[in-house]
């Protein structure tokens, strides 16, 4: 099998359902030959494994380990899904307080243990959150972290093919930006469906108001459906997002979705939130985002939303306030 690098890539998560499945992702994709595998549950992550290296993938080098220092050393690409899973009845802001824990210490650890590093992509809840507490403790430079924004958008894709009942390769440009969770920003007026803008479908037998206004609602909410559905979080939509976001990194296949990047623009400061962006081997860069009034108006709501979660934190004392940062991590 033909690799696009044989530079170290690890999996935090990885005897979890989406560290696992990211896992056999990663060799079918021919991301890296050279492949680690990390998670404290020792049992469940030697089953992972033992799995794949009797899959029998030709030229891969496929190691595990529950020692942190073992899995970051050398490593060069990072995808961490090592929190908490969203379980019934949660909101991924349900998350918050452990899994900021959980990722000011992989921040820590990646400092300590891979300061070389290329680059990390963070995609458990609150992943806007989370993505900032790792930039921040990692030390890293903010186009070196990012965090899985794009699932909202192919969401939204996927509703509207199946509203109009068209092959969803004939819906372009589907948009949500801000946060990750249940204050984010639907746009339609980037999109296009069968070469058509779907703002003119929208108030039209087509797409009434009122079904686009359902079929926001089921992007917003398709996390809980999945979870409805399967009696757990996703898994596979995430893994394999994530892993063609770091396949861009890596210099290959263009990442044509929004990611979750850092913001300080004047607009919007000291926030991780999903814009509109380049990846690529330079990292994750954004530009500026514009929509329809009311697009950008729940915009900016998106983006008080996290604010507050932030400053939840610095409020109880988890991360310093916002002028001492620069102590911590002098690149933001």
């Amino acid at each position: 099998m033909k690799f696009i690098t044989s530079e170290k890539l690890t999996i935090i998560g990885a005897a979890g359902m989406i560290g696992s499945n990211m896992a056999q992702s990663a060799l079918l994709m021919g991301l890296s030959s050279n492949l680690c595998l990390y998670d404290p549950y020792a049992i469940g992550l030697e089953g992972v494994a033992e799995e794949l290296l009797q899959c029998g993938f030709r030229g891969a080098n496929i190691t595990y380990t529950s020692n942190m220092e073992e899995a970051l050393k050398d490593s060069k690409y990072i995808i961490t899904s090592g929190g908490a899973a969203r379980k019934k009845d949660m909101t991924r802001e349900d998350l918050l307080k452990g899994n900021a824990e959980i990722a000011i210490q992989c921040g820590k650890d990646i400092r300590r243990y891979c300061p070389g590093v290329k680059h990390v992509v963070v995609i458990f809840n609150p992943a806007d959150i989370t993505g900032l507490l790792v930039l921040l403790y990692s030390g890293l430079k903010p186009s070196q972290v990012s965090t899985l924004a794009a699932l909202d958008s192919t969401r939204l894709r996927n509703e509207l093919a199946k509203h109009f009942n068209i092959h969803p390769d004939k819906v372009v440009n589907c948009r949500t930006y801000g946060g990750h969770g249940e204050q984010m920003a639907v746009f339609s007026s980037t999109a296009t469906v069968n070469g058509k803008p779907l703002d003119s479908l929208i108030g039209t037998p087509a797409l009434t108001n009122e079904q686009w206004e359902n079929i926001k609602e089921q992007v917003i909410q398709g996390g809980k459906r999945i979870i409805e559905l399967r009696g757990r979080s996703s898994f596979q939509s995430p893994a394999y997002l994530s892993l063609e976001m770091i396949q861009a990194v890596m210099g290959s296949e263009k990442f044509d979705w929004p990611v979750g990047c850092y913001i300080s623009n004047g607009e919007f400061n000291r926030i991780m939130m999903a814009m509109e962006t380049t990846l690529n081997a330079d990292g994750v860069h954004y530009r500026k985002v514009k929509g329809t009034e009311q697009e950008e108006i729940a915009l900016k709501e998106s983006y008080q939303h996290l604010c507050d979660l932030r400053d939840q934190l610095i409020g109880s004392g988890i991360i310093p306030a916002i002028n001492q940062w620069a102590d911590i991590n002098p690149n933001l």
